[in-house]
């Protein structure tokens, strides 16, 4: 089995491109292969890796179908309220913290 090549960061070869820069051509890897990896370098840590896909291979995006659209309005509004105090936070509760960020900070009410 042959490893796949090894490129630096920003030395690809033309006709290669990663999951975001396909995205960002409005294209999907579509089911093509991994043909090569890119490395960047990083200071005291492994280096990143983002996998590259043949431009020539790859397809259109999906189109968004209202479906979709609705799913993902009531996902992200379900992200927005708060479990602790019911209330729409006005953005994305962070996963770390669990509620909003009021309900974060107020100190804990100690029972007597």
């Amino acid at each position: 089995m042959a490893s796949l090549p090894v490129y630096r960061w920003r030395l690809a070869p033309e006709g290669l491109a990663t999951f975001r820069q396909l995205r960002a051509l409005g294209l999907r890897p579509g089911g093509s292969p991994v043909v090569a990896q890119l490395e960047r370098p990083r200071r005291r840590r492994e280096p990143l890796v983002a996998y590259l896909y043949r431009i020539d291979l790859a397809r259109p995006v999906r189109p968004m179908t209202p479906a979709k659209r609705a799913a993902l309005a009531k996902a992200n509004a379900a992200r927005r309220i708060c479990p602790q105090c019911g209330r729409d936070a006005g953005y994305r509760i962070p996963p770390s913290l669990g509620m909003c960020v009021p309900c974060a900070d107020a100190p804990l009410s100690v029972a007597a």
